[in-house]
């Protein structure tokens, strides 16, 4: 009897040990949705995006092809208390079913490092030290204030036949 109980405490004792040692994961490796901070009457959007890569640069380069992406593909939520006029979500400029697979050739040109989507984005009216970095021994995570011209982005995609 005294050699059961001995050993289900021994039980108990190995089992929060091995339990506390869980794997201690970095704020890094966490997906984080962009956000619409401010609304201009020019047409353009202050977003807060996120980027992941090897090092700060990439990763401050990815955080503004996330934000272009964002603006075309998905629909972006609006950072609480940043737009009173304007509530819920900034709706995507393409909104035909598939579009990413049916001008895959078109996109991967124009999010192509160097591509034509820095011409639609611009980190100018960020603010100092606002620009956030995690980091890990194997990538970085950035978070970046970007501007992004929707109106001149739209009528792009008008222009080159891919949205209607």
């Amino acid at each position: 009897m005294k050699t059961q109980k001995l050993f289900v405490v021994a039980l108990l004792m190995s089992a929060l040990l091995f339990g506390s040692c869980g794997q201690q994961r970095s704020a890094a490796y966490y997906d984080y949705k962009s956000k619409v901070i401010a609304t201009e009457l020019d047409g353009s959007y202050t977003i807060r995006a996120w980027g992941r890569a090897r090092n700060a640069i990439d990763a401050a380069e990815q955080a503004m092809k996330t934000a272009v992406y964002d603006v075309i593909f998905n629909e972006i939520d609006f950072a609480s208390g940043t737009a009173p006029t304007t509530t819920g979500t900034l709706r995507p400029l393409l909104l035909e079913v598939n579009a990413k697979e049916k001008y895959a050739d078109y996109f991967n040109a124009f999010f192509d490092k160097g591509g034509d989507y820095k011409k639609y984005c611009s980190r100018k009216q960020e603010r100092t030290l606002s620009t956030r970095y995690k980091k890990t021994e194997a990538q970085m995570q950035t978070q970046l204030t970007v501007v992004v011209y929707r109106a001149e982005l739209r009528q792009r995609l008008i222009d080159d036949n891919i949205l209607k």
